[in-house]
C-alpha cells in the first residue's frame, strides 16, 4: 500500500512540474511589481507580431488582415476614445517627409508624444526594440560607440531580468533606455490599471537597479488610443514612435547587411525617427554602414532626449 502511495506522490509532483514549466504568465494584478518582471521570462511574451500598421515599405501589416482608412479622431466621444489605432507611416520618394495617418501628429501633440524631429534640420534619431535579445546588441552597442552615436533602447520586463549587464552598458555608455512595457500587451485591450502597472511596474525594477527613470514608452505592436495617450501622459512619458520601419523583426528572415543598409539609406529624411529591431543580424551588420552613410548625406545623428517634449522635461525623478 505504501509503495502505491509513493508511486500516486511522485505523480502528482511530476505534473505539478510539468504544468508549472509549460504554463504561460499573464497580468496578476496580486504581483509587485518587482514580481511581475522578475517573474516572467522571455518565452513567456508574444512578439509575433511587433508592428501591426503600415510600415515604412512593404505596405500593410495588420493583425485582423485589414487596415481602416478613417481618420484619427482627435476628439474624444463615446467609444472612439479607446479606439485601436495602428500607427502608420507611408513613405514619399526622394527623401521627402513621410505621412502619418491623418489626425494622428495632431493626437500625439495633445498628450506630449512624438514620432518624428525637426523637419528644418538633417538629423535622425536611432531607437532600438529589445523585446527580447537574439545575441545582437553587443555588437550594435560597438558601433554606436565607435560612431560616437546615441540612441534609444526600449526594453521588456524579460529583458531587464535576462540581460542587465546589456541594460547597464546601454546606461553607462550613455543611451536611453525606454519603456517597452513589462508583458508586451497592445494597451489598449487592457484596464487602466494594468496599463499603469505595465509601464510604472517596468520603470520601478529598471530605477532599483540603475537610478534613472525613464521617459519614453514605446507601446507595443505600435497599437495605442486616445486613452493609452493620456493615461501614460499623466505618467510622465512620452509615447515615441517612428517615421520609417520596416520587416526587420523576423528571426527566420535574414536578407543582409545590404538590403538593411539599402532600406534606411532610401527612407533617410529631416527628423527621422528609425525604429530598428535588435534582433535583427541584417541590422547589426549595417549598423556602421548606416551611420557613416547617413553623415555622408549630410545628416547628424541626434542625441533622442531632444524629442522630449518640454511639457515632460520637468518631470519629477
Amino acid at each position: 500500500m505504501k509503495k502505491y502511495i509513493l508511486i500516486f506522490l511522485l505523480l502528482c509532483i511530476m505534473l505539478f512540474a510539468i504544468n508549472i514549466g509549460s504554463r504561460k504568465i499573464s497580468y496578476n494584478p496580486n504581483l509587485s511589481d518587482l514580481g511581475g518582471v522578475y517573474l516572467l521570462d522571455e518565452d513567456d511574451l508574444d512578439f509575433s507580431m511587433e508592428i501591426s500598421g503600415m510600415l515604412s515599405e512593404g505596405g500593410s501589416i495588420v493583425a485582423d488582415g485589414k487596415r481602416s482608412d478613417e481618420a484619427v479622431d482627435v476628439a474624444a466621444n463615446g467609444q472612439s476614445y479607446n479606439r485601436i489605432l495602428r500607427w502608420g507611416i507611408a513613405r514619399k520618394p526622394d527623401n521627402q517627409i513621410p505621412a502619418a495617418d491623418p489626425g494622428a501628429p495632431e493626437l500625439l501633440a495633445k498628450y506630449g508624444g512624438a514620432y518624428i524631429g525637426d523637419t528644418s534640420r538633417k538629423v535622425i534619431y536611432l531607437t532600438f526594440d529589445e523585446g527580447y535579445e537574439n545575441g545582437y546588441t553587443s555588437k550594435i552597442l560597438d558601433a554606436l560607440k565607435a560612431n560616437n552615436a546615441k540612441a534609444v533602447f526600449f526594453i521588456t520586463g524579460p529583458y531587464l531580468k535576462e540581460h542587465q549587464d546589456l541594460v547597464r552598458r546601454m546606461v553607462e555608455e550613455g543611451h536611453i533606455v525606454g519603456n517597452h512595457t513589462i508583458h508586451h500587451p497592445s494597451l489598449p485591450t487592457i484596464s487602466d490599471s494594468q496599463i499603469e502597472e505595465e509601464v510604472l511596474g517596468l520603470e520601478r525594477a529598471f530605477k532599483e537597479k540603475f537610478g534613472k527613470p525613464m521617459r519614453f514608452l514605446r507601446p507595443p505592436k505600435g497599437e495605442y488610443s486616445e486613452k493609452t495617450l493620456a493615461i501614460t501622459y499623466k505618467l510622465g512619458y512620452c509615447n515615441l514612435f517612428w517615421s520609417f520601419a520596416y520587416d526587420d523583426w523576423y528571426r527566420d528572415k535574414i536578407r543582409g547587411a545590404d538590403y538593411a543598409y539599402n532600406i534606411v539609406m532610401r527612407n533617410l529624411h529631416n527628423g527621422a525617427v528609425l525604429l530598428l529591431h535588435a534582433v535583427s543580424k541584417d541590422n547589426a551588420d549595417a549598423l556602421d554602414r548606416i551611420i557613416k552613410g547617413a553623415k555622408e548625406r549630410g545628416y547628424e545623428i541626434g542625441d533622442p532626449i531632444e524629442l522630449l517634449p518640454e511639457s515632460l522635461k520637468q518631470r519629477n525623478d
